[in-house]
């Protein structure tokens, strides 16, 4: 019964920490090259509602997450034209377009299924283990069992961001970007195209969070369900140093305290389920407080580039 319950711990806490960790990579993609992207939130919300409306209108939930990822790229290129183009306030921007994303996504609700709060019941999900053969292995088998593709997902892009941002020269251009734009534009690189192309990869990864919201754990898309885990996705970016392995930690850490949160009946705690609600949040304050000061974030991070004009 113990062992039981220690997987289904774990994997539940993979599970929960899946789409804060896309997320928080998009934020480290965003803010490596200086763009501060607030707007995770709102670019989760706009992936979970397209991803499950175009699932209903193609019958296929992998196309849906398709268009979910789309359309996070095209709800990020509206920070990317306010932060990059007109060198507004990256703050305020992000703020928003959250503002934006929740009053539109209402809106389509009533004009596609008339009706508020929630769309029906999506005809097909991506919850099932797309590796089989891993359920095979003794005693991990259970544990692979309950894991869904975009877990697999998740973690895949954990290395691929690292090898793209460490280890190629383009992701040297995007740290230099990050850190001084003006000497990395003196050497040539064009620091408003490699700000946009980051902006963009972000909102593709936070669509794609959105999408593992609705498509890969209830299956419809419900107002508020992306209840914070955009500003949870940045404490956790900023837990983790701005670096994606240290991030994915940060997130595995929210993901053990929401885990916990979810199955603290079974391990007998007996506590108001609204205290057990605030776990995660409080989780995130304590984490803040502690590495308020200590996590040096990119120098250019969140400052507007001034091309000097000859």
């Amino acid at each position: 019964m113990t062992t039981a319950i220690f997987i289904s711990l774990l994997t539940s806490a993979i599970r929960l920490a899946t789409p804060l960790l896309l997320a928080a990579l998009a934020g480290v993609y965003s803010e490596r090259s200086g763009v501060v992207n607030i707007a995770l939130e709102g670019i989760m919300t706009s992936g979970a509602f397209f991803s499950v409306w175009f699932t209903h209108v193609t019958g296929s939930a992998w196309l849906g997450v398709s268009m979910g990822i789309v359309f996070g790229i095209i709800t990020s290129s509206l920070l990317a034209v306010i932060a990059v183009n007109l060198k507004g306030n990256q703050v305020i921007a992000g703020t928003a377009i959250n503002l934006l994303v929740t009053a539109v996504v209402a809106f389509l609700l009533e004009i596609i299924w008339h009706r508020s709060g929630s769309t029906p019941n999506a005809p097909s999900m991506l919850t099932t283990n797309p590796l089989k053969f891993l359920e095979g292995i003794p005693l991990l088998g259970t544990f692979f069992s309950q894991l869904t593709p975009f877990v697999y997902i998740a973690f895949l892009m954990v290395g691929i961001t690292f090898f793209v941002l460490w280890k190629t020269p383009w992701g040297l251009h995007v740290r230099a970007v990050g850190e001084h734009p003006r000497a990395a534009d003196t050497v040539g690189i064009n620091v408003y195209r490699t700000r946009w192309i980051c902006v963009l990869i972000s909102g593709a990864l936070a669509g794609l969070a959105g999408a593992t919201l609705s498509l890969g754990t209830v299956g419809l898309f419900r107002e508020g369900m992306v209840a914070g885990k955009g500003f949870i996705a940045l404490a956790a970016l900023v837990f983790g140093k701005w670096h994606p392995i240290k991030t994915m930690y940060a997130c595995m850490f929210f993901g053990l305290f929401s885990a916990f949160n979810i199955l603290a009946q079974s391990f007998g705690v007996d506590a108001p389920t609204e205290f057990l609600a605030m776990i995660p949040y409080v989780a995130t304050i304590l984490v803040l407080i502690g590495v308020v000061g200590k996590a040096q974030a990119p120098k250019a991070d969140g400052e507007p580039y001034e091309k000097d004009e000859k």
